[in-house]
């Protein structure tokens, strides 16, 4: 019994340590879960102090940074203002300028020229085009003059060509379709050169300058200046091409050696050049300028001369051809046709038009006209370059009128006149007096007449930015828009009745080309007071605000 009050007084005393034990591990544990939740407490306060301390720092150097950028602004807004102020000083002296430069009386008289080849044989020279918004695409025009017995060297362009024999003779080489091709050409004649392809211009006349007229075309060239001359020909004046090569490549190109290389770059007397008779390889200039018996007989020669019978059923059959074409003679299946074309020289090269050869398109007793357009003559089509000739008789008139489709570049080749160009409110444009070697622009819908002078005819050639068929529209005549348009309408418009509009309009018989002043019926009413004090302003101050867009 005894023994049994031992062992359950040792079981309480146990029990009693186990359960102090607990109770001092639980307040340990809970002790420590405070301390470290006052210790995350803690953290979490100074982690959001740092944070507010952090973006209050932040605040404040994004302030600063907005003040400097303020300030920079605000001297930047001060030096724009300034190079503002300056930038429209200019820009309104250059307005300024060019408002003067239109307000002369020849403001579509094309004046900047440059010689862009002189040597003793020959010169070329460039009147540019005006370039600004009234001019849908610029032309620019080329005058060549070469000696008797010259040579132009063979090159190429970066732009195209329309070339135009004023006087003379010559004999064009190209390369077409990698074949080169020979042509004959005369005065009146026309004839393409597209960009890129290479060509040579020969003078054959024996004692007679050669004139050639041609446009421009800058469209695809490399905007380095007004066109780019590329010379295959050549030595140290003008440089070939092909010395820019190294002397390497060359003798591996063509395969000789260098001494052999040297002779091809010893031309030293410019682009145009005398031909001797002794570095001649062709015998046609001289037998061109045969009498036609003598030229005959010298051909039939050739043609004994060769012996084989084939060789020379063939040959024969050639000379035919040729015979054809110089002598004027015709075959049954080869004629001229009623255009101006004809076979002149050889190869695949397109023909060239003779604008002289060609039925006017309009003719009367006070003059006649020639438009030539992609439909008479296929390379315009290439080129999109249209050709117009024009002859008046002395005082004759081409009728007010306007082209719808294309601005006109036009060259006097002979006599003297007056050209008039209307701007689109009604006021003058221009009217200025022009001569033989004059060039004028007139942009595109702009009306405008030319005028010979009463000393003698007035003969203009030309070129026009569009090859579709022009369809002039004329303002006065027997053709023109009013007679068109007659109606009650129209007299409306003009503020009388229909049957004093068709008096007016029936006094002009003619169409077209008019005849002078003189024969037609004076005006028996003076102009409006308004009419003649407006003849009278200053040519600046009645300048249309319209066109003021058209300076830059």
């Amino acid at each position: 019994m005894k023994k049994m009050g031992n062992k359950v007084a040792l079981l309480a005393l146990v029990l009693v340590l186990c359960y102090g034990l607990a109770m001092a591990v639980s307040f340990v544990e809970d002790e420590d879960w405070r301390g470290e939740s006052e210790g995350r407490e803690d953290w979490r306060r100074e982690r959001k102090g740092e944070v507010r301390e952090d973006r209050r720092r932040e605040r404040e150097r994004k302030g600063r940074e907005e003040n400097r950028r303020r300030e920079r602004e605000g001297e930047g807004r001060k030096d724009w203002r300034r190079e503002g102020e300056e930038e429209g000083e200019e820009d309104w002296r250059r307005e300024r300028e060019k408002r003067e430069e239109w307000s002369t009386e020849a403001r579509f008289l094309l004046k900047d020229s440059k010689r862009v080849v002189k040597t003793d044989a020959g010169e070329m020279e460039v009147v540019r085009s005006f370039v600004g918004k009234i001019v849908d695409r610029p032309l620019h025009i080329g005058f060549i003059t070469m000696e008797p017995k010259t040579l132009f060297i063979p090159q190429y362009l970066d732009s195209s060509l329309v070339i135009f024999i004023r006087r003379g003779e010559a004999k064009i080489g190209l390369i077409y379709e990698d074949v080169l091709g020979e042509r004959w050409l005369k005065t009146g004649d026309v004839y393409h050169i597209p960009a890129g392809s290479a060509f040579y211009l020969v003078n054959t006349a024996e004692g007679q300058k050669l004139h050639i007229i041609c446009s421009i075309d800058p469209s695809e060239g490399l905007g380095v200046g007004t066109f780019q001359s590329f010379f295959i020909g050549g030595g140290t004046y003008p440089q070939s091409v092909l010395a820019g090569f190294e002397p390497e490549t060359l003798s591996r190109a063509f395969n000789v050696s260098y001494a052999e290389l040297r002779d091809l770059f010893r031309l030293k007397r410019g682009p145009i050049i005398y031909l001797n008779d002794s570095h001649s390889t062709s015998p046609w200039p001289k037998i061109m300028h045969m009498k036609e018996h003598a030229r005959l007989q010298h051909l039939k020669k050739l043609m004994d001369s060769h012996e084989e019978p084939a060789q020379k059923e063939e040959q024969t059959w050639s000379w035919k051809k040729l015979l054809n074409s110089m002598l004027g003679m015709e075959t049954e299946t080869k004629k001229r046709d009623d255009r101006g074309t004809s076979d002149k020289g050889k190869g695949k090269t397109p023909d060239s038009y003779n604008l002289y050869d060609r039925h006017p398109d309009c003719s009367n007793d006070y003059g006649w006209s020639v438009a030539l357009d992609k439909h008479d003559y296929s390379p315009l089509k290439h080129s999109g370059i249209g050709i117009y000739l024009v002859n008046l008789t002395a005082g004759a008139m081409m009728a007010p009128h306007v082209n719808p489709t294309a601005t006109e570049y036009g060259i006097v080749l002979r006599g003297s006149g007056t050209i008039q160009i209307v701007f689109p409110n009604g006021t003058n444009a221009m009217s200025s007096e022009i001569a033989e070697g004059d060039v004028f622009f007139v942009p595109r819908y702009f009306p405008f007449c030319q005028i010979a002078s009463r000393s003698g005819p007035l003969e203009f050639f030309g070129f026009t930015t569009s090859a579709h068929r022009n369809r002039p529209q004329f303002l006065a005549g027997s053709n023109s828009l009013i007679r068109a348009m007659m109606g009650p309408e129209l007299a409306a418009s003009f503020g009388i009745t229909l049957e004093r509009l068709q008096d007016i309009d029936k006094a002009q018989p003619f169409g077209v080309i008019l005849p002078p002043d003189t024969k037609t019926k004076r005006r028996e009413e003076p102009l409006p007071p308004d009419t003649k004090t407006k003849r009278r302003e200053d040519e600046h101050a009645r300048e249309p605000k319209v066109i003021k867009s058209f300076w830059e």
